[in-house]
Order: C-alpha cells, then structure tokens, then sequence
C-alpha cells in the first residue's frame, strides 16, 4: 500500500524521474488544505496503465479523481509518481480502482472522494469503475405488500 506522506513534500521542485516500481513503493505527499470551506479538486489523467493479471496485455484507462479535502490535499506530482507505479501492475480494473480510491482515503482523509476509471475497449467492450468514499450504500428493497 501507498505510504501516506504530509509535509514536506520531497518530490515537488526536483526533476527526478525515478518511477516507483509499484504502488506499494510510492508515496503519496499531501499538504494542509488553505481554506476550511468545502471545495472540489478533479485531477485527471488518460495515460493510466495497468497489466491484465490473466493475459498480462496492457490495460488502458482515463483516470478521474473528484474529491472534496478536509484537512490535507494530495500533491499532484506524487498522485502523478503513484499512478506511473501501476504499469507493472496485474490486477483486475475492478480492483486497481478500489485499491487507488483506498491508498487515497488513507493519504488525505477526505470529506468525499470519487475514482472513476474508463478502461478502454477490449474485444469491443469497454468497462467503468466508480468507487466512493464515503461508501454508498444501495437502497434497500422493500419486500412489503403491492410491491412497496
């Protein structure tokens, strides 16, 4: 798992370009959030890979980060470092999203956060996965009378 960094931040300012070899060696930095007031950061990216744990072919997705920070912010060059560290990474897309939503979660704490990842097409079906946090719960199905 990422390890969560606050201040300071060691990799903003250098022009290293050492990539970690895998999310479990990257570091995520943050920095204090300089308002209180809730507000939304979007980071996005289309270059996401990520290796198919069957085939070991390349998976290909449009990363989209949207949350809204409480006390600490992620600093981009990290979140851009930790990214890079999934292309020797196998994994389905279904858990590659939840594991960034969850080394996130843990670096900021943040008030809401989603991770959506549009993986592209393979053998002409491509595939979105959304993680939340806080978790979204389903709505309960009520089993009484008339269908209610």
């Amino acid at each position: 798992m990422a390890k969560p960094k606050s201040s300071p931040l060691t990799l903003l300012g250098r022009s290293e370009t050492r990539l970690p070899e895998s999310p479990d060696h990257a570091q995520l930095e943050t920095f204090p959030s300089p308002s209180r007031r809730p507000y939304r950061i979007r980071f996005e990216t289309a270059d996401f890979t990520s290796l198919c744990p069957v085939t070991g072919q390349m998976d290909f997705a449009q990363i989209v980060i949207d949350y809204v920070p409480d006390r600490l912010c992620i600093e981009s060059k990290s979140l851009k470092f930790y990214l890079a560290s999934y292309r020797n990474q196998c994994g389905f897309n279904e858990a590659i999203t939840n594991r960034i939503l969850d080394d996130l979660v843990k670096a900021c704490t943040p008030r809401e956060m989603i991770v959506t990842a549009e993986f592209s097409p393979r053998g002409g079906i491509g595939l979105t996965v959304r993680a939340e946090y806080p978790d979204v719960k389903p709505a309960s199905r009520s089993s009484g009378r008339n269908g209610r």
